[in-house]
């Protein structure tokens, strides 16, 4: 060989290896199981550790029941990072964990039903450096906590696995692959896998937890003669029966400004009170319309400095003058406070904890995000609108809310939650029974007339069902303390504006026709939350309602 074609070989040679050997140095494979399987995905059906582990245990089949365990053992023949190391070897160790993890696909009778890039923080950091093995459970007779048993929620619930794994027979495959998300996406070779055949029992259910349940007259809505698709109907109640649509407590659909479908399901019932969360934030919105209207406030576009001295709170400058009102109902305000961020100082359950809500959100700093601009989910700054128009209001809110907006509603039975200083927060949990949440919604669908008196003006509800985030990707829109939502039946869309709430908890108003919905749930804190309540209103109810 040539002397420069040899130096040549040895050179890329020498990158070749300086690319693929290990970053960190990973557990020795000693454990003669996992020698024997190498790259598999091992399922068990009860919690046992590795040291304790035979090749018996190791399922091939198994009943599916929820309320058993569920574990899955994974092998591989190297750590994380270093399978990291291989799709970027610039990165250190610390950019590779902040920059990747697993991927998941669960496949099911060979169909992709759902894949799954797992956030980077989910793990140890340590184990992710040096670990050849992990087990994962999904389900835990204990009610075992782990990133596990989130991702299975997600794939079960929340994204097709349910309907995927119905009664009957069904091979589950489940693939692990590393990836690492820089400025593109990039994903390895599959490091595990492995399948199981799942039997999925019948579930019994019976004629009176399927059948449409029968409206009783009330006094607060006429009652709709209008026919729809009970089969729809009864097909919904028969998955919420059976616990594929889980925690949903009511359901009430108005039509027409008439009661069409009205039904409670797991121990719920017409007088209860529901706790929608979030679905609050939407009545801050309205009653700011309404103080506008009465002249209490002038506009929207008033600034905080005409409500409060900011000089005398933390991290004043001077960009805190020129946040408005409008900018907290459209949660663009650029105070350094992101619901959806735990590291974010304004993360609304670092709010919580102290004893003065509003010196805690006053006393943030800002971001470089432009006012109006930049949308992030931001709790407190609702808190925020409340004592706005309790300051501005002589009557102050409770009272002015009350007399203004429920009792000519005729929502009588209600219940707030208050701040530590005992005013109505607005950050949410306002509980009422669901026919009177369909009472606010058909308010905003009339244009804001109830038994022929203007209640909420009409312009103001056209600028609350405006989206002004048309550019962001993520989501289909944002108004004042209002989700813009498309739900499509076959080739067309219906728009709609909702208040929503943690638990999958909806106020919907579709903007083009006369219909109303409205869920509630108590998935509080579950992936599959608001994914169900969206199935249920685009698989089953627009379907059976709409002519």
């Amino acid at each position: 060989m040539k002397p420069i074609l040899a130096f040549t070989f040895l050179l890329i040679s020498g990158l070749f290896l300086s690319q693929t050997q290990n970053i960190t140095e990973p557990d020795k494979i000693e454990n003669s199981v996992q020698r024997n399987h190498l790259n598999k995905i091992m399922f068990l059906d009860r919690v046992i550790s590795l040291e304790n582990t035979k090749e018996s245990d190791f399922l091939k089949t198994m009943i599916f029941q929820e309320d058993k365990d569920f574990d899955i053992r994974v092998f591989m023949d190297n750590s994380l990072v270093n399978y990291l190391h291989q799709l970027d070897p610039a990165l250190s160790v610390d950019e590779l964990l902040k920059k990747g993890n697993y991927q998941f696909n669960f496949i099911v009778d060979g169909k992709l039903i759902y894949t799954e890039n797992l956030n980077s923080g989910a793990g140890n950091p340590e184990s992710k450096k040096i670990k050849t093995n992990f087990r994962i459970p999904f389900l835990s007779t204990t009610n075992e906590d782990s990133w596990g048993r989130y991702l299975w929620m997600r794939f079960y619930l929340a994204n097709g696995g349910i309907d995927a794994l119905e009664t009957g027979n069904h091979t589950l495959k489940i693939e692990i692959k590393p990836y690492l998300k820089t400025s593109t996406l990039q994903v390895g070779n599959v490091i595990a896998q492995g399948e199981i055949t799942l039997v999925i029992p019948k579930k019994n259910v019976s004629e009176q937890q399927i059948a449409v349940q029968k409206i009783q007259q009330t006094s607060s809505w006429k009652v709709s003669k209008k026919k729809f698709n009970t089969e729809k109907i009864r097909a919904l109640n028969q998955k919420i029966a059976e616990k594929r649509f889980r925690d949903i407590t009511g359901i009430v659909v108005i039509k027409n400004e008439k009661l069409l479908l009205e039904e409670y399901f797991n121990g719920y019932k017409r007088d209860s009170l529901n706790d929608t969360r979030s679905v609050g934030k939407s009545f801050s919105s309205a009653l700011m319309g309404m103080a506008i209207k009465d002249g209490f406030i002038k506009n929207e576009n008033q600034s905080l400095k005409e409500f409060y001295n900011l000089k005398q709170f933390n991290n004043y400058s001077s960009k805190k003058d020129s946040i408005t009102i409008k900018s907290l109902l459209t949660m663009s305000s650029a105070f350094n406070g992101n619901d959806e961020d735990y590291e974010s100082p304004g993360n609304e359950e670092n709010m919580y904890p102290t004893d003065n809500w509003i010196k805690f959100i006053l006393d943030l700093p800002m971001t470089e995000n432009k006012i109006g601009r930049n949308w992030s989910y931001f709790t407190a700054g609702v808190v925020l609108t409340g004592d706005i128009l309790d300051k501005s209001i002589p009557s102050g809110l409770e009272y002015y809310a009350d007399k203004k907006l429920f009792q000519p509603l005729g929502i009588t039975d209600y219940k707030w939650q208050f701040t530590p200083q005992h005013k109505p927060s607005l950050a949410g949990g306002l509980r009422m029974k669901a026919l009177d949440f369909a009472k606010f919604g058909q308010l905003y669908k009339n244009n804001g007339i109830w038994n022929g008196k203007q209640i909420l003006d009409k312009n103001w509800i056209k600028k609350s069902f405006t989206n002004y985030f048309p550019d962001r990707k993520d989501f289909e829109g944002y108004g004042y303390l209002f989700w813009r939502k498309l739900y499509k039946i076959g080739n067309k869309e219906f728009e709609s504006y909702q208040s929503s709430g943690n638990g999958g908890n909806k106020i919907i108003i579709f903007t083009e026709i006369p219909i109303v919905i409205v869920i509630t749930a108590t998935a509080y804190n579950k992936p599959y939350a608001h994914s169900q309540a969206d199935k249920i209103v685009q698989d089953y109810l627009l379907p059976a309602v709409y002519e």
